[in-house]
């Protein structure tokens, strides 16, 4: 049976503040949501700025949709997918919202466990070494083979790409290569069985597991922030089951439409049904 809300949001604002500064730890598990919330926005005007051509000619709205386009050359693909890569992980479009959550728990033992790629953790604040980006990151190249589990970063070469395209195209020499196969280069972002998990993918994930049983049956705050249906087994299962498993632990979910949680958790869940950004400045 799932849970859901009834609770006036500023009283669970105030269980929420109370939690955060009485929990021995906070392990953050953060959704697109979260981007969505600090102005990363896929469609609409944000897109036809940077891609209203490619929109002309193949008829997709949205960045995402884009993204896996069968482009008819590599030429046009890479176009596309460099200013895809440098509007969401280069430019500077936080509204602030994740500064405020670093602000909100910098002072507290925590983690961060995340599916989103824009890298907007490290920019605001947080210690690279308590995150963990599961499902990759915009600014790595890898192998599409993949022939080799190396990740390149790609800021010198995108660069080089949004500077000498035309007419939706690259120039073929910027066309990025696998240096030990030769095989054309791909994103690091989780798609299918070839995604790349390099040394430093399982740095991170050594150190996310070793966060938690340094904590186990300690007084957990799991906070969940605007993590969707997409892939509920990375975030949202496992931190619903470890809470139900941890007498101490006490779950939170912020996500405007989709905040609830098992019956099973009920009387230590809060759960906040309203736009990330505002709560977090409640909180603040």
């Amino acid at each position: 049976m799932i849970f859901r809300t009834t609770t006036d949001n500023t009283e669970n604002i105030k269980k929420l503040k109370r939690e955060i500064n009485e929990a021995d730890a906070i392990v953050i598990g953060a959704g697109a949501g979260l981007s969505t919330a600090a102005g990363f926005i896929y469609d609409g005007e944000t897109f036809r700025k940077s891609f209203g051509d490619f929109e002309d000619k193949y008829g997709f709205h949205d960045m995402y949709s884009g993204g896996f386009y069968p482009y008819p050359t590599e030429e046009e693909k890479w176009a596309f997918w460099s200013r895809n890569i440098y509007v969401n992980r280069y430019t500077d479009k936080d509204n602030g919202t994740y500064r405020m959550l670093y602000d909100i728990v910098k002072d507290k033992d925590y983690f961060v466990l995340t599916t989103n790629v824009d890298h907007q953790f490290q920019k605001a604040g947080f210690d690279k070494k308590r995150l963990f980006y599961t499902q990759g990151d915009y600014g790595l190249f890898q192998c599409s083979v993949p022939c080799h589990d190396k990740t390149y970063d790609n800021r010198d070469a995108v660069l080089d790409m949004l500077e000498f395209q035309q007419d939706m195209k690259i120039p073929s020499e910027l066309v990025p290569k696998c240096p030990v196969c030769g095989k054309p280069m791909t994103m690091n972002l989780r798609a299918d069985s070839t995604f790349v998990e390099d040394e430093g993918w399982h740095r991170a994930s050594e150190r996310y597991s070793d966060f938690l049983r340094r904590h186990d049956g300690l007084h957990i705050l799991f906070l969940e922030l605007g993590v969707g249906m997409n892939t509920p087994s990375i975030i949202k299962y496992p931190f619903m089951n470890m809470t139900y498993k941890n007498p101490e632990a006490v779950y939170a979910c912020v996500n405007f439409g989709e905040a609830y949680c098992p019956e099973e958790i009920r009387d230590r869940a809060i759960c906040i049904n309203d736009d990330i950004r505002e709560v977090l400045e409640e909180l603040v």
